[in-house]
């Protein structure tokens, strides 16, 4: 018998019930979040057409999606002996995609089915996105987002909202030490303008500057020389990226740039108001910080864009959105504006792992109601029953052992509750409830039992 070595792919991973539980929670909240501010499910293909993802991710993005060849290609055929592809060769291999993101297909859906939506359309969507990266800490190739969109209104209000979401599914998973890092693209082009440097060359110096925190400011500034930048530009446009301190001193000290650069008035006004309305949203200001290096490297983006991030551990980004004015209209032939984040569900997960935030005890079952002897099981079965009847998790025991080790059976799964049913409980028509967590053993009817069980 040939045995296969069992293993997957590179960047993706299986997820045991323990993981699944907590996957289920966060997904859980952030769901329950993003419907009570009255935003509506949807879901789109795993794969969509290549010429719906091309040219939406700019130069390095476009590297990371994954290709899906046509059946029947006779690829061997073409690559023996071969070492590039004509484009129509390649053409002809290749037209669809496994989904890059979920921002792009929903484009793709408002241009389609926009006579049955009512605008503002606002969506969210939980579902896997695959990308072709190198696998490490905190990035994988196959991955849930949890996008969530306002479409059809150009306020910044919707930024507004979006961002508050951001900091509610934050604050109600228990993290305290988060900060939303807020810029906006106007004021990156008015940056450029300021330098002098040419809007075609902006996409390249956003990814460039997008990887600030990875390469430092010296790689940083080597990189854009490399795309041609002069040393006259570089130091230029940094004189106002290195600005720093409270939004309200960023503002004051971006606004002498002002004179006679008009998107630079216009994403700083945006961002005014947008932090005056998180004000009235509820949102801490401490949790905000302006950022003007912050680029967000899609090419999609028109507006103000934000990221979330934790100090420790170092992980990158939680969460990232912004505005996309422009995306709707490449497949709709008029534009519809757009604001959205997207949240790294993946990230959010390992960080509250490491940081310890999902307590001891995620058991799918709060009660194992055992097996004493072949003369109770029909009593177990239907006590086990009656506690599902009532909204309590719980589980039987299979075969009749000794309660040993159906209690080690209970403690590995960190059941934190065991209902024992033997003769005595069954003549008294009571049942003993064992607390694992401290021993202690119980006697009490059955009616007590469920109270119990339901309250704890």
């Amino acid at each position: 018998m040939n045995v296969i070595k069992p293993s997957l792919p590179k960047g993706t991973r299986d997820f045991l019930p323990e993981q699944m539980v907590r996957r289920q929670f966060v997904m859980e909240t952030v769901r329950t979040i993003f419907e009570r501010y009255g935003y509506q499910p949807l879901e789109t293909p795993s794969i969509e057409k290549l010429d719906v993802l091309s040219g939406k991710y700019g130069e390095e993005g476009e590297q990371l999606i994954f290709k899906v060849l046509k059946r029947g290609t006779g690829l061997e055929e073409l690559l023996r002996g071969r070492k590039e592809f004509t484009a129509t060769q390649y053409q002809d291999l290749v037209e669809e995609a496994l989904r890059y993101d979920l921002t792009v297909p929903l484009s793709r859906v408002v241009a389609m089915h926009e006579a049955e939506i009512v605008l503002p359309f606002k969506r969210y969507q939980i579902q896997p996105v695959w990308r072709a990266d190198r696998p490490q800490r905190g990035r994988y190739r196959e991955f849930y987002q949890c996008d969530v969109d306002a479409v059809g209104s150009e306020s910044m209000l919707a930024d507004a909202e979006i961002i508050a979401i951001v900091y509610q599914v934050l604050s109600t998973l228990g993290f305290k030490k988060f900060t939303i890092r807020l810029n906006n693209r106007k004021i990156l082009n008015g940056i450029l303008k300021h330098g002098g440097i040419a809007s075609e060359n902006g996409n390249s110096v956003f990814v460039a500057i997008d990887k600030l925190d990875k390469m430092g400011l010296d790689g940083v500034k080597a990189e854009l020389a490399d795309h041609g930048l002069t040393n006259a530009e570089i130091n230029s446009i940094f004189s106002i990226f290195e600005i720093s301190g409270s939004t309200d001193a960023v503002l004051a000290e971006l606004s002498k740039y002002f004179n006679g650069n008009d998107e630079l008035l216009s994403g700083a006004e945006e961002l005014k108001q947008i932090i005056q309305n998180l004000d009235s949203l509820g949102v801490n200001r401490d949790a905000l910080r302006l950022d003007l290096c912050l680029a967000r490297g899609l090419g999609y983006y028109t507006g103000p864009i934000h990221e979330s991030v934790v100090e420790e551990p170092k992980m990158g980004s939680l969460s990232g959105g912004g505005r996309y004015d422009r995306l709707i209209g490449m497949f709709l032939g008029r534009d519809i504006p757009a604001t959205g984040v997207a949240f790294g569900i993946e990230r959010i997960i390992d960080v509250m792992t490491e940081l310890s935030m999902f307590g001891d005890s995620w058991a799918a079952a709060k009660a194992l109601v055992t097996l004493f002897d072949a003369n109770t099981v029909d009593a177990s079965l239907r006590f086990t029953q009656e506690l599902r009847k009532a909204g309590v998790k719980a589980e039987h025991f299979f075969e009749l052992s000794k309660l040993k080790k159906q209690f080690a059976y209970a403690d590995k799964k960190r059941i934190p509750n065991v209902i024992i049913i033997g003769p005595d409980e069954l003549a008294e028509g009571k049942v003993t409830l064992k607390i694992m967590s401290t021993g202690e053993q119980i006697r009490l009817e059955n009616a007590e039992a469920l109270k119990f069980l339901l309250k704890n």
